[in-house]
């Protein structure tokens, strides 16, 4: 057994990856023993990711309040479903998608993934446009 107690910190989600404001609390970084990655996501009303891929993969539980999650078709058609607590949501293996807050509720989620031989977990993209957020 391995006990890793909480160093406490809350980082600020970087500008790169979200719009708004973003919160999250680092639950497990993969490592020699697992490829496994795990985060708690708190985004305020309107807040989001940006574009993104994983190329293993990811699994989002929803945990409190209402928010989005949208893929991107080869297409190019955005597909955008609410989300709600105790909601899971698998996203394929490079699959581009987004998740987020609605507009006037806050939305939180645990984000699961898997790193890749070479350690990568996510590939991140271009910013979701007000557009976008709004279809």
């Amino acid at each position: 057994m391995k006990f890793t107690q909480s160093s406490g910190q809350t980082a600020t989600g970087p500008a790169d990856w979200f719009t708004g404001t973003v919160y999250i609390d680092g639950v497990r970084t993969p490592d020699d023993q697992s490829a496994v990655g795990c985060s708690h996501v708190r985004f305020t009303s309107g807040a989001r990711t940006a574009w993104h891929h994983h190329p293993k993969g990811q699994t989002l539980y929803v945990t409190d309040g209402i928010g989005y999650v949208a893929r991107r078709g080869g297409d190019g058609t955005v597909e955008v479903r609410e989300i709600r607590p105790g909601d899971v949501v698998y996203i394929e293996p490079g699959e581009e998608h987004w998740h987020g807050a609605t507009p006037d509720r806050f939305m939180a989620h645990v984000a699961i993934q898997e790193a890749d031989e070479s350690g990568q977990v996510v590939t991140w993209l271009d910013h979701v446009t007000d557009s976008e957020y709004g279809a």
